[in-house]
């Protein structure tokens, strides 16, 4: 009996044909050829966190659940190897123990690595970049069932596979295992703060040239921002209490959150009201911990939501041109916009490829229209040359795409080499790669 997969949002299902389980790499290439021998193509899914159609098939589908574990840490290059089916969750858990962390993250962790990496995950940074630019190397399986492993070391043919296959975006084949760059654990002081808007705007420049980690939430219909920022520490450790922890991170950011999106999306006008309160319940707090404890929070209030990154010179006019759309509009928002940062990156389809970025991110609650809020978003990014977050709400094609990105040539080429037949194609990456 065939089975339906949905994505954490409810935003798409599909039912494929048959599903597989490898517990292997081996047993991973086999089912790619069976899947070749029986005309199906493949995807694969991980924890479903992506809003797009990118993991939807109707043919093979892909659990990689089986596919978890580190294989093996590397001290003297300090690398970790870990199967592609892992979550970050465990991963950083285990790379903790060993004394160990990712030098960057993004804000939650619930994703399988394959899955983050391949749709691009990023949390903010000042020179720390993407989940996928900490990578150093990749095994993957490709649509003649070969298993192809690359590296920036490698040959010239696995440097270019190596060079668009960190984003992969799920078209060059099905990635087995990944090696990641690491270093000592250390500790991150995060000070988080309630902050006027145009206080914010102002100096924003200053607040992310002065902190290696920096974001903030503009809560939509009123002035105000919650800011954080995440800096190295030479400790002690001094984890949030655990009731105050408790109170902001579940009850007012989770429950009490939960509470008033469900009131605003019953009753909208009731909204920008909700939104005031929303964004004074937050007070400042500041607390030391491992990074994985700083950068990652739960997120159990369900959304949609569309992210665009733009040259991080142009976030300040967004900013500024987003807030004037709402306020312009009969629009009611009541999740607040999130902003981050990366630096430039080398990767051929990151949303960071080349350029210092921004990001800007919108949601609204699951249940709740949000086509013409997102449209009108995304005609204020297009406008500022924005690549979309690819695991994430647009409508942008392959003709657009191509404007933004330098190597789209490239990396399309790479897929004619890798998968001629497109195995992996599905209709959203027909969309936004093109046939």
């Amino acid at each position: 009996m065939k089975s339906t997969w949905r994505n954490w949002a409810g935003t798409v299902a599909s039912t494929p044909q048959r599903e597989a389980r490898p517990a292997s790499a081996d047993e991973l290439a086999d089912a790619v050829r069976r899947a070749a021998e029986d005309g199906l193509r493949v995807k694969t899914v991980g924890s479903g966190h992506s809003f797009t159609a990118i993991a939807a098939t109707d043919g093979l589908l892909i659990r990689p659940d089986l596919l978890t574990g580190i294989r093996r840490i590397d001290r003297s290059e300090m690398t970790v190897t870990v199967e592609s089916g892992t979550p970050l969750k465990r991963l950083n858990a285990a790379l903790a123990r060993e004394g160990l962390s990712l030098t960057n993250m993004g804000d939650i962790m619930e994703q399988t690595v394959a899955g983050a990496t391949s749709t691009g995950t990023h949390g903010t940074g000042r020179e720390s970049a993407s989940l996928a630019a900490q990578i150093k190397g990749l095994e993957l399986v490709t649509a003649d069932g070969s298993l192809l492993t690359c590296s920036e070391k490698g040959t010239a043919e696995e440097r270019a596979v190596f060079a668009a296959a960190r984003i992969g975006l799920g078209a060059l084949g099905v990635v087995t295992a990944i090696t990641f760059a690491v270093e000592p654990v250390f500790l991150l002081t995060a000070r988080e703060e309630p902050m006027p808007l145009d206080r914010v705007l102002a100096d924003f420049d200053a607040l992310h040239a002065e902190n290696e980690h920096f974001e903030f939430y503009w809560f939509p219909h009123t002035g105000n921002c919650n800011t954080k920022r995440n800096n190295r520490s030479a400790g002690p450790a001094a984890p949030a209490g655990a009731v105050r922890g408790w109170i902001d991170d579940e009850l007012l950011s989770n429950g009490v959150f939960q509470v008033a999106c469900s009131v605003g999306r019953a009753f909208p006008a009731a909204v920008p009201a909700i939104a005031r309160v929303s964004s004074r319940a937050l007070s400042a707090r500041t607390y030391t911990d491992i990074p994985y404890k700083v950068f990652t929070s739960p997120r159990r209030v369900r959304f949609v939501e569309m992210e665009y990154a733009v040259p991080r010179e142009a976030v300040v006019d967004v900013l500024r041109e987003l807030r004037a759309m709402v306020d312009r509009s009969p629009l009611r928002i009541s999740f607040p916009v999130e902003v981050r940062t990366a630096p430039a990156d080398d990767i051929t389809l990151s949303t960071a490829s080349g350029r210092e970025s921004a990001y800007v991110a919108v949601h609204m609650y699951r249940g709740t229209p949000y086509r013409s809020y997102f449209t009108a978003v995304e005609r204020i990014m297009t406008a500022h040359a924005g690549r979309p977050h690819w695991g994430k709400i647009h409508t942008r094609d392959a003709a657009y795409l191509a404007e933004v990105y330098p190597g789209f040539g490239e990396f399309t080429a790479l897929r004619d080499r890798l998968d001629p037949g497109r195995m992996f194609q599905n209709p959203y990456l027909r969309r936004v790669l093109g046939d």
